[in-house]
């Protein structure tokens, strides 16, 4: 049977062998100089046009995802952390971060790469084979209030929903309305029920989530929510946006320590991901309008 190359041009796009149509002819020249035997020609196909469609897969879903910018785990700098150690996120770099349902919240003063770490947990599961949403903790509340208002929230829910995994950003940065615990109870709560993983980052403690989304009962909701199949990491490193200035200049910017200790937490006792510990301390949160006991693990690196 003889098929011309328009005809071979048809039967390629109707198989959406897209690497294929495009290369064909090349490949063909290729094998013909150097003798490949049917099987080799007919491996190297079916080899290209996989890497291509996980190679377009892979920016389809990083472009939806809505990243602010891309970062890999290899970028980020470990060495300028005291407790954190790639071995410590080994569990949210595999698909068992979707397949457990794993939640984390990353905690820490500006510039310390709390969301390049978001970002690459959140690419990793992309290269995963799983999709991702990125967004401000601001952008959803105010997302979703204003839909509440519109009597349109359900609808405005499902894309903070469907995603495998939601990294929400800068928890605790900017001011919220009113209702600001409400809406970000919906997203955390439709997520947790069907154990699909969140990130969150945040530059204030977690016993202060109550005063910052206005509602310190919600707040121990929340938090509740996250940390039964979650953890919570502070990264204590320099900042990376200052580290040009001299210890002088930074000396400046000096402010009062976090009052929560750089510690694994989690929601569960016994911990459904239990850790190598040191002890057990009560929640940062004691006293201050959380009744949730948080059991920390403290592991030394």
């Amino acid at each position: 049977m003889t098929v011309n190359d328009d005809h071979l041009d048809t039967l390629l796009a109707r198989l959406s062998l897209a690497w294929t149509r495009k290369n064909h002819r090349a490949l063909v020249e290729r094998a013909e100089s150097e003798q490949w035997s049917y099987h080799d020609f007919l491996a190297t196909i079916a080899a290209e046009e996989v890497a291509h469609r996980r190679q377009s897969r892979l920016r389809r879903r990083t472009v939806a995802a809505h990243f602010p910018f891309l970062k890999t785990i290899d970028e980020f700098d470990f060495t300028l952390q005291s407790t954190l150690r790639l071995s410590l996120l080994g569990s949210y770099l595999g698909p068992e971060l979707v397949a457990d349902g794993r939640n984390l919240v990353l905690h820490g003063k500006p510039g310390r790469g709390k969301t390049h770490l978001a970002i690459a947990i959140a690419y990793r599961a992309i290269q995963n084979g799983y999709d991702a949403m990125f967004t401000t903790a601001a952008a959803l509340i105010d997302d979703l209030s204003r839909a509440f208002q519109n009597n349109a929230f359900r609808a405005a829910l499902v894309p903070y929903i469907e995603p495998h995994v939601l990294v929400i950003d800068e928890v605790g940065y900017l001011s919220y309305g009113h209702d600001a615990a409400n809406v970000l109870f919906h997203v955390v709560n439709e997520r947790h029920l069907k154990k699909r993983p969140m990130i969150f980052t945040t530059n204030k403690p977690l016993a202060l989530w109550g005063s910052v989304l206005h509602d310190p009962d919600l707040a121990e909701a929340i938090i509740d929510r996250i940390l039964e199949r979650g953890r919570f990491l502070t990264l204590d490193g320099p900042s990376s946006r200052t580290r040009h200035l001299k210890p002088d200049e930074l000396a400046l910017l000096t402010t009062e320590p976090s009052p929560v200790p750089p510690a694994r937490i989690s929601g569960k006792i016994p911990a459904e991901f239990p850790e190598p510990t040191r002890g057990c301390f009560a929640a940062a949160a004691r006293g201050k309008g959380f009744s949730v006991p948080l059991c920390a693990s403290v592991s030394r690196w």
